[in-house]
């Protein structure tokens, strides 16, 4: 028997898995923060930027900026406002060992994050004066980009010295759930230079390279594939995944497509209306491989309908979906 490590690294090379994997991108996930946040004055979290954060129950933890504190009013000012965090007394041995004594890189593979260029615009400005400075000062953004990625880089190196991790994600929500934030043509001239040079890094160090990418972001599936992309997640099913793994077939591993935001995912869809549309979802995105399973059900913890929705969803995955090749073999 594989491991899961190894059933899913054997998934995104593009061969049929012994087993159907699950995606677990939190369990996976090693967020190596070389920066504790700490709290100021006002109870909010500063990160090495400077930007402040907060949460709440509808962000699921997630920690977003505080609304109305915007770091970078003028794009054009950004070098007077953000300064290059200091990396140099830093002990990566032990940061890394903390992170690592949650994770088993034996059996599971271990993932890095990197990339979240379009996002830390509309982090740093607010969306509204981000979108514009994209449009009206590109050369400001590019420079703070090409900035930011430096910084990337330096860390990108710590934690492939220090993690040996098996997957780099590109994570950048440059998508709506109707519709992309931006054009291609504007991906391609401010974002897409920096994911390249932070792929690029990775490849050549043996790196395996997935793409986090929320909303409708299929026009940009192309210069994924063309960066070296080999999965991508959630691919939320606003975009054409039929079509998408018609058209990509093996060169695409789709981590995801279910319907994580609609009515299908609510507490309270009775059991045999998801059951139903679970085995739907498996027997449509299972066959020739290329399929991670990342179906999941909106939850709260104290409430017993939606613990148990959960477990029913878990025991589709062990009885049915993880089965789904030797079954079908």
């Amino acid at each position: 028997m594989l491991t899961e490590k190894e059933n899913f690294m054997r998934m995104l090379r593009g061969e049929i898995p012994e087993f159907l994997p699950r995606y677990d991108m939190f369990g996976w996930c090693a967020m190596f923060s070389p920066f504790e946040r700490k709290k100021n004055a006002d109870g909010y979290e500063v990160d090495e930027f400077g930007m402040e954060h907060t949460t709440n129950a509808s962000s699921m933890g997630g920690m977003m900026p505080v609304p109305g504190r915007i770091l970078v009013r003028d794009i054009t000012k950004w070098r007077d406002v953000i300064k290059t965090p200091d990396l140099s007394n830093l002990d990566w041995a032990q940061i890394a060992e903390k992170e690592m004594a949650k994770k088993d890189p034996v059996n599971n593979p271990v993932i890095v994050f990197a990339g979240d260029f379009f996002m830390k615009i509309m982090n740093f400005m607010s969306f509204s004066e981000g979108l514009c400075a994209l449009q009206e000062e590109p050369e400001e953004v590019y420079a703070l980009l090409d900035w930011l990625c430096e910084y990337y880089l330096k860390l990108l190196d710590k934690k492939i010295t220090y993690l040996k991790p098996d997957i780099l994600s590109l994570a950048d929500d440059v998508a709506a759930a109707q519709q992309p934030f931006i054009s291609v043509d504007m991906y391609r001239r401010l974002i897409l230079p920096h994911h390249k040079r932070l792929a690029d890094f990775a490849l050549d160090r043996g790196l395996t390279l997935i793409m986090h990418c929320c909303g409708k972001c299929e026009s940009f599936i192309d210069d994924w594939l063309d960066m070296g992309v080999s999965g991508w997640e959630p691919a939320q099913v606003s975009n054409d995944l039929k079509g998408i793994k018609k058209k990509y077939g093996s060169r695409l591993a789709i981590m995801g497509g279910w319907d994580n935001t609609g009515p299908i995912s609510y507490p309270d869809t009775p059991d045999d209306v998801l059951l139903a549309a679970l085995k739907e979802y498996v027997d449509t995105f299972a066959p020739g491989g290329r399929f991670a399973y990342m179906a999941m059900v909106m939850s709260e913890n104290d409430d017993p309908d939606s613990v148990r929705k959960v477990k029913l969803s878990e025991d589709f995955y062990q009885n049915y979906a993880r089965l789904w090749y030797k079954n079908n073999a």
